[in-house]
């Protein structure tokens, strides 16, 4: 008898088979952590400009600017980071598509200026739809194993490559107003795939991995936030004779910063990815908290601009674009994982201290008020830990 030697994969090529979403151990490759910083560099051109723009005193042009730009980002890497919990091969051909579509996403980090600058989208489309085209490649390949998901990855395919005829359509429209509507048209059209396509069959997601994808993330755009916000505030410090409020607004930094992260990794994340309505409440709502994290940033350098004197904004609107953000991420965080592991002393103290750091501007010490809250927050979380399972506190379960 002869020896039976296993055959060697076609090409070098894993199949592309659904991922086992009970897997053990399944944490984020470095691959995907590698994808996610040069997302970040998207983050920080976009709240670059954020606060150049918001400093000359076009405050709504630069969030308009800043919430379309970053949903371009958000979405393609909301994109690959629930393709790849369902089908990642880790396969050469699979590394060489998601380091092209990294390729798209300098080209999109390129085309930021121009939009805030000249409102040209032509270079940041460019970026976009090659990222989606490499996304429908892998969908394509992804069908031809998916077995009973195989419909789902084909109206995504569809799906995807349907909405970017249109984007590159939309860049003939001439008319600011047909313009403005047709962009709102087309991001619906965007989140509406997903929801069409799964609920012709829900792809099989993992709740570690997502929420591990996630958490990777969040602490990613924060730690961008707080070198941008550092770099701001030691730029300003030889250019003031008074540097306590520069100093506060240091401390404001490095507290809130550590506070988000505190609050942000308090909840059980994974508990929320569940039903398909619950999976898309929770990756359709971090919109909010990535968006507001990396418009912290932006907000500290109004801020200082403010103090120095070389900014157009008014000051109490300066003091609101970092308070704003704050407040936002933290509702986002409360919503979507927090609220539903926590008892009700920390469901009040948490949206109660969002709201009240919005009272900061009102007050002649600026930052002091948000710093305060925050800190509360961070206590209360201290003292009541998260829920278990069966909605009990963990007082109550050593009772049990």
């Amino acid at each position: 008898m002869t020896a039976q030697h296993p055959v060697a994969p076609r090409f070098r090529l894993s199949p592309m088979r659904p991922r086992d979403p009970g897997e053990e151990g399944r944490a984020a490759s470095t691959l995907e952590l590698f994808f996610d910083l040069v997302f970040v560099i998207a983050v920080s051109i976009a709240s670059s400009h954020l606060h150049d723009t918001i400093t000359e005193g076009r405050l709504g042009d630069g969030v308009v600017n800043y919430l379309v730009v970053f949903f371009g980002i958000w979405w393609a890497w909301m994109n690959f980071t629930w393709f790849a919990t369902s089908f990642d091969t880790d396969d050469w051909l699979y590394r060489v598509l998601t380091i092209v579509q990294m390729g798209g996403v300098l080209i999109l980090a390129a085309g930021i200026g121009p939009v805030f600058d000249d409102r040209d989208f032509r270079l940041l489309i460019a970026g976009y739809v090659l990222m989606r085209i490499i996304m429908i490649s892998q969908w394509l390949r992804a069908s031809r194993g998916a077995g009973r998901a195989r419909w789902t990855t084909i109206v995504y395919a569809a799906g995807i490559g349907i909405v970017q005829v249109l984007w590159v359509a939309w860049l003939t429209i001439d008319d600011p107003v047909f313009s403005a509507v047709g962009v709102g048209v087309l991001i619906l059209a965007e989140v509406a795939v997903p929801v069409i396509a799964e609920t012709r069959g829900t792809t099989p997601w993992h709740p570690d991995h997502i929420t591990e994808r996630y958490g990777c993330f969040t602490i990613i755009v924060l730690g961008e936030s707080l070198l941008a916000s550092a770099n701001t505030i030691f730029e300003a410090l030889g250019e003031v004779e008074d540097i306590v409020p520069l100093v506060s607004l240091g401390v404001l930094c490095l507290t809130v910063t550590a506070s988000m992260w505190w609050i942000y990794f308090w909840p059980p994340h994974h508990r929320a990815i569940g039903s398909l309505g619950g999976s898309l409440k929770y990756g359709y709502g971090h919109y909010f908290i990535f968006a507001a994290a990396g418009a912290f940033s932006a907000g500290v350098g109004v801020e200082a601009d403010s103090q120095l004197g070389a900014s157009a904004l008014d000051r109490g609107l300066a003091t609101f674009t970092v308070s704003v953000p704050i407040a936002v991420f933290v509702l986002g965080v409360w919503v979507l994982a927090i609220r539903a592991n926590a008892n009700g002393v920390v469901n009040t103290v948490v949206p109660a201290c969002a709201l009240l750091v919005l009272l900061d501007p009102i007050i002649p010490v600026p930052t002091f008020l948000t710093t305060f809250f925050m800190v509360i927050i961070v206590i209360a979380l201290v003292v009541f830990p998260p829920l278990d399972e069966n909605g009990k506190s963990a007082a109550e379960a050593v009772v049990r």
